[in-house]
């Protein structure tokens, strides 16, 4: 979805009135471009794709999207949960399509490669007759959540809704909220050069320190949650906060 609306709309306000500010929640290269044009540097940008290095999102001005999936717009938390620490014999799950740089490296390294890690591209139908999708995420220690097209990935929202700790591969990406959360307590982040040790990472974890990771993920999980109605605290109201927060900062800068 992308709103960017035409100059002669009152939204489309020149740029020079400076006591305009502007929310922008947009995804797509041509149209951030377009967008960009018309709103210039007053922008406050909402991005999924929130990537320091392609000179579009600003950090500490431009506010990081969480990207979601939601399976039933009806019912957006059917299936949240997840299973206990002890009942999660899987050190590390990923499945899914083969696109962006990372995903193949991780395949290379690791797919079939180790029984402890069930590392696979789309999930083949004889592995999901046993354990679905979601089944695999809630009996997983760690969810790897790598980057495809773009930095973001909806697989960090799904680990925290099957309370499963995510471990997020992508270099340059602002995470969601960091203003506000520390990842470091309920995620691990690896650097891309990294994924050869991925198990070693892993492993060198300790379970004290992991079942606080994933008690974490847990109580942080009312954050993520959309509502057919938002409710305090859940994911509609903590992007208003990070625009808010940000805002902010640029007025005490000004």
């Amino acid at each position: 979805m992308s709103t960017c609306s035409p100059p002669n709309t009152p939204f489309g306000i020149e740029p020079r009135a400076q006591i305009i500010s502007w929310w922008l929640v947009m995804t797509g290269g041509l149209t951030q471009l377009n967008c960009m044009k018309i709103f210039g540097r007053n922008a406050i940008k909402a991005l999924c794709n929130a990537d320091v290095s392609e000179g579009v999102f600003i950090r500490g001005k431009d506010v990081s999207l969480p990207e979601t999936n939601i399976r039933t717009a009806k019912k957006p938390l059917r299936d949240i949960g997840g299973k206990r620490v002890s009942q999660r014999p899987i050190l590390a799950f990923f499945a899914g399509n083969m696109h962006g740089r990372v995903r193949p490296i991780l395949l290379e390294y690791w797919s079939g490669k180790d029984d402890d890690l069930k590392i696979y591209g789309p999930l083949p139908s004889q592995v999901s007759r046993k354990l679905s999708y979601i089944q695999h995420m809630k009996s997983s220690k760690y969810c790897i959540c790598p980057m495809g097209y773009e930095v973001n990935s909806p697989r960090i929202v799904e680990a925290i809704y099957y309370e499963c700790v995510p471990v997020i591969i992508a270099d340059n990406f602002v995470l969601p909220f960091e203003e506000l959360l520390n990842w470091s307590e309920f995620s691990v982040v690896i650097a891309e050069k990294d994924i050869p040790r991925l198990k070693d990472v892993l492993n060198g974890i300790s379970l004290r320190r992991y079942v606080r990771m994933q008690a974490n993920v847990k109580r942080l999980q009312k954050h993520f949650l959309w509502h057919p109605r938002p409710v305090k605290y859940d994911l509609f109201h903590m992007i208003l906060h990070s625009i808010w927060f940000n805002r902010l900062n640029q007025i005490q800068i000004e």
